[in-house]
């Protein structure tokens, strides 16, 4: 029995409208297949990333995170006819520094590079390829396709580029019956192999779990392209070998090429992703005249408080001087003044809106206008709402007048 087989290039539901399998299903049968790792690589996004984290860590599975990054011939930032069609390139990230270059990767490509498709560049991958391992991807890609125009000397030029790039770049295999230039591509990928000492790796461009489901991944790709099942001229994944294969099945594939096989162990025991979900990661609100967040927050605090309840008595005043001392202890500053913030925005644009729960509570959110029940005059308890035993995060439910809530999406952006 051979050592057990990493799948590599796996496409999840979240290579939308082109991968079927669902996370779960498909992590708990690799884990039946006696495979310890498995990875995830859907089409230009980490939309799955996180379940695909969770559920293999739960499973016992090692998770390996990457993508099938789309790769523009020139610049992402060209969007003419010719740039209609970019290429295919898997990445995996190695290491946390990786898994942070995979997320610039996929926003600027979504931001500045989208055209059909999320593309980034060569220029992209120079800024951001640290952490990160690569192989050469499907016929789409473009070592592959310069390897099928007969460009050779180009395509052997690129991959040796791409190889000081990432450190690591290896040339994919597949086989699938139903694409005819895979035994034209795999015999030009081996002579590379030769001819540069790039290695090779074997992977299955897999985008169902169970070999049953490929009339399934066929309707899909109907409502992709929308055609109907019974055109013959559409296109469709007409060979059923998309699943995820066993070891046994893989290692039949390329039995003359064993390190192709065992070289997706090596890279498996070098990815090695770690995602702390035990911390708050809140984004860092800069203010305006340079002070600290808590400064600035108590400041704002205390002149809302003179607006709100001019005189205000030695209760008010103790009253807040508490809660500012809690949500520093806390260290919530800079969430209170993202939520003032969007307040602000909202009641100086007229947007109706409203705050439900504990929040009302705070006499901090009354003095900064977020809320608009004097919780005093209530005697409504602070610490239902945030005290220094509390380790969640405090909870400020706002709704936002309906016809008007993408105005306070775009500016939340």
């Amino acid at each position: 029995m051979p050592t057990p087989f990493t799948h590599l290039h796996v496409h999840t539901e979240y290579s939308l409208l082109d991968g079927l399998s669902r996370i779960g299903p498909m992590v708990h049968r690799a884990r039946e297949l006696g495979m310890d790792a498995i990875g995830i690589t859907d089409h230009g996004s980490l939309y799955g990333a996180i379940e695909f984290y969770n559920e293999c860590k739960s499973a016992g599975v090692k998770p390996i995170i990457g993508l099938e990054a789309y790769v523009a011939e020139g610049s992402r930032l060209s969007k003419t006819p010719a740039d209609k069609s970019p290429y295919h390139m898997t990445l995996l990230a190695k290491n946390n520094a990786g898994y942070r270059n995979l997320l610039q990767l996929v926003t600027r490509s979504h931001l500045e590079g989208f055209y059909y498709k999320p593309r980034i560049d060569r220029g992209l991958l120079q800024q951001h390829g640290d952490g990160l391992l690569a192989l050469s991807g499907c016929p789409n890609a473009e070592i592959p396709r310069l390897l099928l125009d007969g460009n050779t000397a180009e395509a052997r030029k690129r991959a040796l580029f791409y190889k000081e790039l990432f450190g690591e770049y290896y040339l994919e295999l597949q086989s699938h019956a139903d694409v005819p230039q895979l035994d034209a591509l795999n015999k030009a990928l081996v002579q590379m192999h030769r001819d540069t000492g790039l290695p090779l790796v074997l992977t299955n461009d897999l985008h169902y779990v169970h070999k049953e489901d490929s009339p399934i991944q066929d309707l899909l790709i109907c409502i992709q392209t929308n055609t109907n099942i019974q055109d013959g001229k559409r296109l469709r994944m007409e060979d059923d070998s998309y699943y995820l294969k066993s070891s046994e099945e893989m290692a039949a594939l390329f039995p003359e090429l064993p390190e192709a096989y065992e070289n997706t162990r090596r890279i498996a025991e070098q990815c090695g992703v770690s995602i702390d979900f035990s911390q708050h990661h809140l984004p860092k609100y800069r203010a305006p005249d340079g002070s600290t967040s808590q400064d600035y927050l108590a400041r704002l605090c205390w002149e809302g408080l003179a607006r709100r309840v001019p005189n205000a008595p030695d209760s008010y005043r103790a009253r807040l001087q508490y809660e500012l001392e809690v949500i520093e202890k806390t260290r919530f500053a800079d969430y209170f003044l993202v939520v003032y913030d969007i307040s602000h925005f909202v009641r100086e644009h007229g947007i109706l809106f409203g705050v439900r729960g504990s929040a009302a509570s705070s006499l901090a959110l009354y003095s900064l206008g977020v809320t608009d029940v004097d919780p005093l005059a209530y005697r409504l308890v602070f610490e239902r709402f945030l005290n220094v035993e509390r380790k969640d995060m405090p909870d400020i439910d706002m709704d936002f007048q309906d016809d008007r809530r993408d105005e306070v999406l775009r500016y939340v952006v």
